[in-house]
């Protein structure tokens, strides 16, 4: 029986790092050969990196893909073993997104995307076009640095499949897998055996389990080894790219890639007998009933095979046992997060990471996160220790920068990168200040004190003397109110940053710090923070998570890491402190909604496209046993009264890692206006005439 070898690769790519991709594109596919693999299959628009965005219009962002392709062609490496990259290519003055397989210095194929994603994070039509020719073949012209190197002039450009000597293989990638008319249907019915898929996925809570759940599905119901290969890492942008390549054989998961790892890159390979694939084929029916139907696709005839002859048996793989297991959402929140920090920090010039730590469970939160990218790169480093050149021992001493450091635990390195500040106020509390002095000791973050109180003092005084007017007081006006709280929060801002820039320089070195925002995302839609104030920042690992999620992973990480002291911070109740300590001051009093109800305020707004009528009819039924329908109409009203009239706000947002999927960042995730009808008036009286049917039994 053949023996076929087949290679899923995860990259963490980094857009327009074509020197770095360069050479995880090289690593990978010398691990893979080590591995005795005769096919490589590589993530999407892995040459470039996934996140060039408006970068693709640019035409040195294709030429410098093509630069890095023809060093592939002729790299020894990159000889005996076929070869599948993805990058952009301009074929006919259409920019599509692309995978290129070669073999032996030859481009065999160039394959366009069919199916782009436009939901969501994703805008990918803004810059390519989807390939509208199924079935269909043409020349696509080589530019002449490939020619060169190749002697080909033109190349197949198009829907095909690859016919070896031994297996018939199809081409899908990322969105194709998700669409309801998938490539691999069509492409599985007329031969093809093998289905890869070059993706670029994003990690969000409680999702991992759905797209190996769609490769699953894809190989039991067509029959076929279903190859997906994954991006891993921030790559620049607002998402994280979770990893999970996986290898599926006719429902069955082979192999599955880690969930979220440290390592750049990362190769899976597995073989397979030929004939398990085509005698499960030939057990479903109703599939080859269809299969004899169907139309042809073209063939791209290749003389190479994927086989082993059966001395090689013992590469055989066999299905994961048990199933593969998902990290829950509080370990989502430790992972993810903190590894899209460290992608960030490790390319950047910075030396680590400042942040405002009040005590409370949102700092309390990014604080623990950071610990949480300590704890898991010293992990790393005590499993690699015998190896002198692992990347990321190269990345924390270029961070530190210190050429021969090592770190000795994790709250050791968390004192080299984190720097910690209780930034108290004649406002704040002593049970504030203890609890952030506790927990940075816990964590070992360089941990210091700044007073505001006189600087905030210095502003109000002199802007009531240039207005004319009495020094303003919280029992004053509305407006008095609100700016003394703001001046607070705006002071917090300023002392962040300067004490980022200045940290180093305090202890003698050179660099600076990442200021650390601290907003979660349903603060964030009801625009319950200070334009400019402390969630002001260079990066929020939390802009993307909801309070409850924060809540469930404090206690979680609290128990992992043995911290005791998260206890009191989730007991006591959230507040800002900003007004005096007699006032009892809490955020959902402030608010006028409870974290729980921001969270169900935010699923129904976004994921499910609710405006306020249509919230208001689901919220009749979701909270029938909680609420009465007209507390249930003075809820939707205000919510979207304080949604509109900060709407403005969420424009200036600090990128956050996006891990929910009802986030407010109008850059990307949520295009909507920042300016609002404060009070929606043609739909809160359809409120009102749908409340008062009800109140009359109609």
């Amino acid at each position: 029986m053949a023996l076929a070898t087949i290679s899923s690769v995860t990259l963490n790519q980094f857009a327009l790092d074509f020197e770095g991709n360069l050479f995880r594109i090289l690593q990978s596919i010398e691990i893979a050969k080590g591995q005795g693999s005769r096919f490589r299959c590589g993530p999407e628009l892995e040459i470039c990196g996934y996140s060039c965005e408006d970068h693709f219009y640019e035409s040195d962002t294709r030429t410098h893909s093509w630069e890095v392709l023809a060093t592939l062609l002729v790299h020894p490496t990159c000889q005996d073993i076929l070869i599948d990259v993805g990058m952009p290519v301009m074929h006919h003055g259409v920019s599509y997104n692309c995978r290129i397989i070669f073999l032996n210095g030859k481009i065999l194929l160039i394959r366009p995307k069919l199916i782009l994603c436009d939901d969501g994070n994703y805008r990918e039509s803004r810059w390519f076009t989807g390939w509208a020719k199924g079935r269909h073949l043409e020349d696509h012209f080589l530019p002449d640095i490939i020619t060169r190197v190749t002697s080909q002039k033109t190349v197949p450009f198009g829907d095909a499949l690859l016919q070896l000597e031994d297996t018939c293989i199809g081409f899908e990638i990322c969105e194709e897998l998700w669409n309801p008319e998938s490539s691999h249907i069509s492409q599985t019915l007329a031969g093809a055996e093998i289905i890869v898929n070059g993706s670029g996925s994003h990690t969000e809570i409680r999702k991992a389990f759905y797209a190996v759940e769609m490769i699953k599905s894809a190989s039991a119901k067509c029959g076929c080894l279903y190859v997906f290969s994954n991006l891993r890492g921030c790559d620049g942008e607002r998402v994280y790219m979770n990893g999970c390549s996986t290898i599926a054989l006719n429902g069955d998961v082979l192999l599955l890639g880690e969930q979220y790892s440290l390592l750049d890159v990362e190769v899976l390979t597995a073989g397979v007998f030929l004939d398990e694939i085509r005698n499960y084929k030939n057990t479903i029916r109703s599939r080859t009933l269809l299969a004899s139907r169907v139309e042809s696709y073209p063939l791209v005839v290749v003389e190479w095979s994927l086989s082993y002859p059966t001395d090689k048996a013992d590469m055989h793989t066999l299905p994961l046992e048990p199933p593969p297991q998902f990290c829950p959402p509080e370990e989502e929140i430790a992972r993810g997060p903190a590894l899209w920090l460290w992608d960030y920090v490790r390319r950047s010039p910075a030396s680590g990471f400042f942040l405002p730590l009040s005590g409370g469970v949102d700092s309390s939160s990014v604080a623990i996160i950071v610990y949480s990218m300590c704890w898991m790169i010293v992990q790393h480093l005590e499993a690699h220790a015998a190896d002198a050149n692992d990347q990321v021992l190269k990345d924390v001493r270029k961070v530190v920068k210190d050429g021969s450091y090592f770190p000795k635990d994790a709250r050791e390195l968390c004192g080299h990168l984190l720097t910690t500040c209780y930034m108290g106020s004649v406002n704040s509390s002593e049970e504030t200040k203890s609890r952030a002095d506790s927990l940075a000791n816990a964590i070992g973050s360089n941990h210091s004190e700044i007073n505001i109180s006189k600087v905030c003092e210095a502003f109000v005084t002199e802007t009531a003397r240039s207005l004319s007017k009495a020094t303003p007081t919280f029992d004053g006006t509305r407006a008095e109110n609100l700016a003394l709280q703001n001046v607070q929060a705006r002071s917090r801002m300023v002392f962040a940053y300067l004490m980022a820039q200045l940290g180093p320089w305090g202890k003698g070195k050179d660099g600076f710090l990442l200021v650390l925002g601290t907003a979660n995302v349903d603060e964030a839609i009801r625009g319950y923070f200070t334009k400019y104030d402390c969630s002001a920042a260079d990066l929020n690992p939390i802009g993307g998570i909801s309070k409850t999620d924060l809540k469930r992973f404090i206690v979680h990480a609290g128990i992992k890491f043995g911290f005791p002291q998260v206890k009191g911070i989730v007991l006591a109740p959230p507040t800002a402190e900003l007004k005096p300590l007699e006032s009892n001051q809490t955020d959902e009093e402030d608010m006028g909604m409870s974290y729980e109800e921001l969270s169900t305020y935010g699923k129904l707004r976004k994921p499910q496209a609710c405006g306020p009528f249509s919230m208001f009819s689901r919220l009749l039924a979701l909270w029938r046993d909680r609420h009465a329908p007209d507390e249930i109409a003075r809820k939707v009203k205000h919510f979207y009264t304080s949604y509109a009239a900060n709407r403005h706000k969420m424009s200036v947002l600090t990128p956050a890692c996006h891990m929910e999927s009802y986030g407010p960042e109008d850059h990307r995730y949520d295009l909507r206006p920042i300016l609002y009808p404060v009070d929606f008036t043609w739909q809160f009286r359809k409120i009102d005439e749908y409340l008062k049917k009800l109140t009359a039994g109609l």
